[in-house]
């Protein structure tokens, strides 16, 4: 009886053991999965900064060299020159 016994509380024993790092397993890449998530969120953020500040210069450039610089929205296309260059004109 003494050893029916011994038996089941190492069983249960060895259960709680893989319970337990089945769910340190799991909450672990969980939290791996949400860092690289953050990473990849950061990286995306940048690329579009770097994107919205080189169509600025761009912009920019071109309308400082009293060159059209045409935009397009959508489906509307406009054209933009910096207003310094109409008054040397007139």
């Amino acid at each position: 009886m003494a050893k029916k016994n011994d038996l089941v509380v190492i069983v249960l024993v060895v259960a709680l053991i893989l319970t337990i790092g089945y769910i340190g397993v799991d909450k672990y890449s969980a939290w791996k999965m949400e860092k690289n998530l953050e990473e990849n969120r950061a990286i995306y953020q940048e690329g579009a900064n770097y994107g919205y500040e080189q169509a600025i210069i761009g912009v920019a450039s071109g309308a400082v060299s009293c060159q059209e610089v045409p935009l397009v929205v959508g489906n509307e296309t406009i054209n933009v020159i910096w207003t310094e260059c109409l008054k040397q004109v007139g």
